[in-house]
């Protein structure tokens, strides 16, 4: 049975997030705070939780300080954001993802629909996948070892060995210079993971990099905003007609499907649909944006998979393969929040090299070059 500590400060919130998780028969939760401060108390006085549900905007000490504190001390909770905050403010919850939280959930504008099943399924869900990080599960060798290793700060590191993988197309190296991409899958401690990866790729970086991370609306302004503050590679979020160029970052918009139109060998554009429904209720989808590239003319497009939950960008990358040459770099288990999506690209044998989370940005730069 899986402990969930409660933060929030309304006490009607508190009754109905206790409700939704005692409905589930491996979560339980009888303990709540007030405030981010009574919630400190708690954890000092040695009880233990599996995952905490955290409100941002709350009296005497706020989510976010809350999450400055844990840091502080060194105590490494996985937390949940859940807060109306989440859709009023995205730079605050950018800054809760940076700080720690595993991911966030958007409280519902009514109590009807906080009692709804769609509120309640999806809470459950993620509280299940955020109470499992730290927990350890037996490897292939039948040996113990940790899901995640937590960092405190972005350091280059050494790429691990590369896996067996089946025959596949021409796997030649690709020049200096050459029509080269760069296209980036992640969902579940995505945003954290980037901060690891796009601010240590140079501005000379020889090729656009495309990524994928799931957010709704809203969210991955703030994101592409505070990666282009980090970062000596352009960051942005993608526009609808754009054409990109080399050592430019463009992040899907949350809410809409991302596609490069090739308009010729050494034109590409981007297309960006609010009116595309979600593809297996993701939007943006990192298969359709792999999709988009079958048949294109780049002479090589290297495909980075990171942390995540389910299998999305596998199934395009299979499609990929069988027209383009590609190189698959996948961040390994230890490393992962969420080792669903990595697991799944190298389980299906595509993989090139598999890479702590801290050396994915050589990874990258050692295989794509510099200009």
């Amino acid at each position: 049975m899986k402990k969930i500590l409660v933060v929030d400060d309304s006490a009607l919130m508190r009754r109905v997030l206790f409700d939704i998780i005692n409905s589930d028969e491996n979560l339980t939760a009888d303990k709540y705070a007030v405030n981010g401060l009574d919630a400190l108390e708690i954890l000092k006085s040695g009880q233990k939780f599996d995952a905490i549900v955290l409100d941002i905007n709350m009296p005497k000490m706020n989510g976010i300080e809350f999450l400055r504190e844990l840091r502080k001390m060194g105590m490494r909770e996985n937390v949940l954001i859940v807060s109306t905050l989440a859709k009023e403010d995205a730079k605050e919850t950018i800054q809760a993802l940076e700080l720690g939280a595993i991911d966030f959930l958007t409280k519902p504008d009514s109590l009807s629909e906080a009692k709804g099943t769609d509120f309640s399924s999806r809470l459950i869900s993620m509280l299940h996948i955020a109470a499992s990080i730290g927990s350890t599960e037996k490897s292939s060798s039948g040996s113990e070892k940790p899901v995640l290793k937590k960092e405190s700060a972005p350091k280059r590191a050494e790429a691990s060995a590369r896996p067996q993988r089946k025959p596949h197309l021409d796997k030649s190296p690709v020049g200096k210079g050459a029509n080269k991409l760069v296209a980036l899958a992640c969902s579940t401690g995505g945003p954290k993971a980037l901060q690891y990866v796009i601010p240590f790729l140079p501005a000379n970086l020889d090729a656009p990099v495309l990524i994928v991370q799931h957010m709704p609306e809203g969210f991955t302004s703030s994101l592409s905003t505070r990666l282009d503050e980090l970062s000596r590679v352009n960051v942005r979020e993608s526009l609808d007609g754009e054409t990109i160029k080399k050592g430019n970052v463009y992040l899907a918009k949350g809410g809409s499907q991302m596609r490069l139109l090739e308009k010729s060998a050494s034109t590409h554009v981007l297309s960006v649909r609010t009116d595309e429904p979600a593809r297996g209720g993701l939007k943006p989808c990192a298969d359709i944006m792999y999709e988009s590239l079958v048949n294109s003319s780049f002479d090589e497009i290297t495909c980075v998979v990171l942390t995540g939950m389910g299998a999305d960008g596998t199934k395009g990358i299979l499609q990929l393969e069988q027209t383009n040459k590609i190189y698959v770099i996948a961040q390994d288990e230890p490393t992962s929040t969420v080792y669903g999506m990595p697991k799944a690209v190298y389980n299906a044998g595509v993989v090139d090299e598999v890479v702590a989370l801290k050396g994915i940005a050589d990874a990258i730069t050692k295989h794509v070059g510099v200009r």
